[in-house]
């Protein structure tokens, strides 16, 4: 049975419902931020996304605007009553971006960052972990292990997909990693189709995919204008495109 995980009043992940979490690759400034609040507010949806932190492949490119950005995402989440993930990478950083974010969210580049993930586990802070580009399932459910063993069972596994030999996406969603997980543990899994594709067009029918295959949720990247973007606009869908999205699946989802 999976594990419901509770974050803070009334929102949960894992309870059977399909939970749909919105936001930009990266926090640029306030006005951005503001603007995707009140969008996915408008659609009442409770979980907000985005990047104060940002491990890119290129040194060049932007690395987010790290604790201010945590500010403006704490200034939205209070506005609007979101709960907010994002990404710490640096295992110095836990116990202060625990005072402006619920969900701590492990990207795929630090899936075995093994320190990190020792002093989340040590909070009782839900945790996304996000399978690493080029893990297997056994890898990324014992680095689950090492948040779990230290005391942390709040755990939540995102699929974001897996570096394979095709270049048509950006990444191979593997999305039979859902039944998998729900085989072999009892964490809540949600699927990552911006990351897991890289395609815009491809977005829809990975949710739909996740969706039915039992996913607890999906993590998708919305932005303003995603042509204008500092971090991955090729695969942020915009405001039209995500509402378009958000009652496509509300409408299965109820029929379901």
């Amino acid at each position: 049975m999976t594990k419901v995980i509770n974050i803070g009043n009334e929102a949960k992940i894992g309870d059977g419902s399909f939970s749909i979490i919105g936001g930009p690759c990266a926090v640029e400034n306030y006005a951005q931020m503001e603007k995707v609040g009140c969008f996915l507010n408008s659609l009442n949806i409770k979980f907000l996304r985005g990047g104060a932190f940002k491990p890119r492949t290129s040194p060049n490119s932007f690395q987010g605007l790290g604790f201010e950005g945590f500010k403006i995402l704490k200034e939205i989440k209070e506005k609007y009553d979101f709960k907010v993930v994002s990404e710490v990478m640096d295992p110095r950083d836990v116990e202060k971006a625990s005072e402006y974010i619920d969900i701590i969210q492990i990207g795929s580049r630090n899936m075995q960052n093994y320190v990190l993930l020792k002093e989340i586990g040590k909070t009782e802070k839900p945790v996304l972990l996000k399978r690493g580009m080029s893990s297997t399932i056994k890898e990324w459910i014992m680095a689950a292990e090492y948040i779990k063993k230290e005391g942390n069972e709040n755990i939540i596994l995102c699929e974001r997909g897996i570096r394979t030999f095709e270049d048509y996406s950006r990444n191979t969603l593997d999305l039979v990693s859902v039944p998998i997980i729900k085989s072999k543990t009892d964490y809540p899994i949600l699927v990552d189709p911006s990351h897991g594709t890289g395609r815009k067009e491809l977005i829809l029918p990975a949710t739909k995919a996740a969706l039915a295959i039992g996913a607890d949720g999906v993590i998708i990247e919305v932005h303003p204008e995603p042509s204008k973007a500092l971090s991955d606009g090729f695969q942020s869908l915009d405001f039209s495109q995500f509402k378009s999205l958000f009652n496509e699946i509300k409408k299965i989802n109820e029929l379901v």
